[in-house]
């Protein structure tokens, strides 16, 4: 069967799954972008790398915010097997999953600017 088979195929038609080896590629990125938000929190604390604690403290919230939506999409389209099923399925599942990232976001944005609204 073709690895990039349509998504209309028959009842019961077997679906092309990822191999061992790409399972751990994804591991190996999950693992490294985990690494990264460790990085970026140390780094923000002051605790490693002081001289970019300027730089990076400011955005820290956003760069954690990325990288775990980037593990999020990872996992769930890899080992929650969401790539393999039709694509139905995984609208229903990313729809909701952006319009709480929107809302986070937005969320973010109004309590930072209420912040700076009552410092003043």
């Amino acid at each position: 069967m073709d690895a990039h088979a349509h998504d209309s195929q028959a009842p019961g038609a077997q679906h092309a799954h990822p191999t061992p080896g790409l399972y751990a590629r994804i591991a190996l990125i999950l693992f490294v972008l985990t690494a990264l938000e460790v990085m970026v929190f140390e780094i923000a604390g002051g605790h490693f790398i002081t001289s970019l604690q300027s730089v990076v403290a400011p955005v820290a919230v956003l760069i954690l915010l990325v990288l775990s939506a980037a593990k999020f999409a990872l996992v769930a389209m890899f080992y929650m097997h969401l790539k393999q099923d039709p694509r139905l399925l995984s609208n229903l599942f990313v729809f909701p999953i952006i319009i709480a990232a929107v809302i986070i976001i937005s969320l973010v944005v109004l309590f930072s600017y209420w912040r700076k609204v009552g410092a003043l």
